[in-house]
């Protein structure tokens, strides 16, 4: 039920500003990419198609990857699709230049896995590309970051409000070379590279 309303829900947002983030994230990558968890495919229209030399999305939830797939086309973008899990990633170590993740990382079981997974994946002095919402700087708003997730990870497809995924990053061992925080620090891009 989650995918039927993912972008009507955040369609606001996105006009008012997720999208140029993506579309800066998105046209300035280049080589192989992993993104993991593209969702409805928001992310497809930014990719440059000439410096793109291959795409794969990993999205676990069936209904989104079928919308995912229907973007792909609108865009003719050619991607090729897995529905999986980001805790084993179906694929060899070091296979991609750059793995990408945009609002996701707050829904996964398991983000110390995903870190190691993404670790494994990309190329030893290759880029690791997130932009996420995360738990927040400011106490009151973390505070209620605490309240509402219960509920809202019922709601949305277990999506964690207060998931300090900056410290996941981090722990992982991947150097952190970029951190903009956006609305408070709800909203955070990362740039990293995972060590040689």
């Amino acid at each position: 039920m989650f995918a039927s309303f993912y972008d009507q829900l955040m369609g606001p947002l996105e006009k008012k500003w997720i999208a140029s983030v993506r579309k800066k994230i998105g046209s300035g990558l280049e080589g192989t990419i992993l993104e993991i968890g593209a969702g409805t495919g928001a992310n497809f229209p930014y990719y440059s198609k000439e410096k793109v030399e291959r795409l794969v999305s990993l999205e676990p939830n069936p209904d989104m990857l079928k919308q995912a797939k229907g973007r792909a086309k609108e865009f003719e973008l050619p991607v090729e699709f897995h529905q999986g899990s980001a805790e084993t990633l179906p694929f060899k170590d070091g296979e991609f230049d750059i793995v990408v993740a945009t609002l996701v990382l707050c829904s996964v079981s398991e983000p110390d896995k995903v870190f190691k997974e993404v670790r494994r994946v990309c190329k030893k002095g290759g880029k690791i590309v997130l932009f996420e919402h995360v738990r927040t700087d400011s106490k009151s708003l973390a505070f209620l970051q605490d309240v509402l997730t219960p509920a809202w990870k019922r709601l949305c497809d277990g999506c964690h409000l207060n998931r300090d995924t900056g410290s996941y990053m981090k722990g992982s061992g991947i150097e952190v070379v970029k951190e903009k925080k956006y609305l408070k620090g709800i909203f955070v891009e990362y740039e990293g590279v995972n060590p040689e």
